[in-house]
């Protein structure tokens, strides 16, 4: 398991359109991968859950990746939400 605290720099938050790009991003990879927003830990593969944490732009999160590809899903995550 790795996780990794980052700033999400994405223009305008992560509404539905960036979150679906999330949901296909993280669905590529056969690792568990959660984002941990204040007290709430969601599975980054579930639009609705990620829908529901309302990411705006600048805000503080964690990414943690667990499983057999956990490095390469934490570095497609992590670029997608800081690039």
């Amino acid at each position: 398991m790795i996780e990794r605290p980052i700033t999400v720099q994405v223009e305008h938050g992560l509404d539905v359109r960036p979150i679906a790009m999330l949901v296909q991003v993280a669905g590529r990879f056969s690792s568990e991968i959660h984002i941990i927003s204040g007290k709430k830990k969601i599975n980054a593969k579930s639009i609705m859950g990620m829908m529901a944490l309302g990411i705006d732009n600048g805000e503080e999160i964690t990414v943690i990746a667990n499983g057999q590809d956990e490095e390469e899903a934490m570095e497609a995550v992590v670029e997608y939400l800081t690039k």
